[in-house]
């Protein structure tokens, strides 16, 4: 009976009160946690450098738990997404609209980055001959295409996955895919197991996004006390070029696009905005990959146009980055007093078409490109290492754009199949022969009408 009327003492409630603020400091969204990391972050690289640079780690850790289930998650996705299209001529359809997508939208980038750069006059001035080509030390000098072939089929498909090669992974899912269609109900066991392997792994995503403000943390802290703010003052104009054109390929462009394909872009932003935003403090868009297609699907895409446009866009379709190349061409261009007439201008806009979609699999890839871009039209490298004091600041910016864009990739390859699907039943409508019985009571009823409006004309 003492026990039925126990009450909680003072001494009872206390301890309750912390799990609840964790508790609800763990509802609070990941982009609001996300932005008081990014605070924290500035904080302590500015006031405690030292600590900063060691907290790299905690990022370091974030990204390889996203990197150890990006593949084991897109595999499964992209072999189960082709193997359940119509046939093999809609795979090599889909592929082909996204590459020409890719194309299009690439160079129409280009050519307002080096228009915005030309206009602006960014680089006349600026202290290249001071920069330290140390800083490009291990880099490479140029992209081998050949070597990215073979990147693009790899002997040993483990080897691939252990790597990380996306690109490699891509090419093995479409093989399997379309080999899974080929043999149709004998396949249907796979299919189960791959179903099962995408459902744990999507899983686990939601528990790797729920620790990226500490990534976000770790890498705001030491991206501010490793390269600090020395070089701001001397490449603002560069990085407001850069922020300014990709503002005009988000806010115009995009909208454009979206416009013509009748695709809810605001909307589109709205459902992707918290994983953009990882993407930007991040500076990794493969952090954001799995739960983007999952966004994408839940916003009205289909899987198997999501899993196979947005990896294939994550290797060929950056369209922040080369954005941020072209302009830093021209940067460089400007400060070394190279040629920037109009032909000149259009052959920087052909080298990166052809270079930036070597990227795929290339460590440093934007810097990668503008070294071998710079190098086919005689810009010396050393200059490019002024640069990299600001690319963490422009780096953010860069990524968070490519999400974006192949978002939006993704969307209108989708909306342009459904067109075509819509067009060929109502073809098939138009054509679809009347059933007798149906037709003969109709043509009775419709007899009178028509009597009686030739009588009315007679009048």
């Amino acid at each position: 009976m003492s026990a039925a009327h126990t009450r909680p003492t003072s001494t009872d409630t206390p301890p309750s009160r912390p799990s609840g603020f964790w508790r609800r400091c763990l509802k609070t969204p990941i982009g609001i946690q996300s932005i008081i990391a990014v605070g924290l972050g500035a904080l302590i690289g500015s006031l405690a450098p030292s600590a900063g640079e060691q907290m790299k780690i905690l990022g370091e850790v974030f990204l390889n738990l996203v990197q150890v289930v990006v593949l084991p998650l897109v595999f499964p996705l992209i072999v189960l997404g082709i193997a359940r299209m119509e046939s093999v001529k809609k795979v090599g359809r889909i592929a082909g609209k996204a590459i020409l997508y890719f194309e299009l939208v690439t160079t129409v980038i280009l050519l307002i980055a080096v228009g915005l750069a030309k206009f602006t006059g960014i680089g006349k001035g600026a202290p290249v001959h001071g920069a330290d080509a140390k800083d490009l030390d291990g880099l490479s000098q140029g992209i081998d295409f050949h070597e990215l072939i073979l990147h693009a089929v790899p002997r040993n498909i483990f080897a691939a996955f252990g790597e990380g090669n996306l690109l490699g992974a891509i090419v093995f899912a479409l093989l399997v895919g379309v080999a899974m269609a080929a043999i149709g109900e004998k396949s249907e066991p796979f299919a189960s197991v791959l179903e099962s392997v995408a459902a744990v792994m999507f899983k686990v995503v939601g528990y790797v996004i729920r620790v990226a403000p500490l990534g976000v943390l770790g890498f705001i802290s030491y991206d501010v006390a490793h390269y600090g703010f020395g070089n701001l003052r001397s490449l603002l104009g560069f990085i407001a070029v850069v922020y300014a054109g990709l503002a005009i390929v988000v806010g115009v462009l995009f909208p454009a696009i979206a416009a013509i394909y009748r695709i809810r872009y605001v909307e589109l932003l709205k459902s992707i905005a918290g994983l953009a935003g990882i993407a930007f403090v991040t500076r990794s868009s493969e952090s954001v990959l799995a739960p983007l297609m999952g966004k994408l699907e839940v916003f009205g895409v289909s899987r198997s146009t999501t899993s196979f446009v947005v990896p294939l866009g994550y290797s060929f379709n950056t369209d922040g980055s080369v954005l941020y190349q072209a302009a830093a061409l021209v940067f460089l261009a400007n400060a070394y007093g190279a040629d920037t007439s109009l032909p000149a201008l259009l052959l920087m806009v052909g080298v990166l078409v052809i270079l930036s979609k070597g990227m795929a699999g290339v460590a440093s890839a934007s810097i990668v490109v503008l070294i071998a871009a710079g190098n086919s039209i005689g810009l010396p490298a050393e200059g490019i290492a002024l640069l990299l004091g600001v690319d963490f600041i422009v780096d953010m910016a860069r990524t968070g754009v490519n999400v974006i864009g192949n978002s939006l990739a993704a969307a209108v390859v989708d909306s342009s199949e459904n067109r075509r699907e819509a067009k060929r039943a109502g073809r098939d409508a138009s054509h679809a022969p009347t059933a007798p019985e149906a037709t003969a009571p109709q043509k009775g009823k419709a007899a009178a009408p028509q009597q009686e409006t030739q009588k009315e004309t007679v009048r």
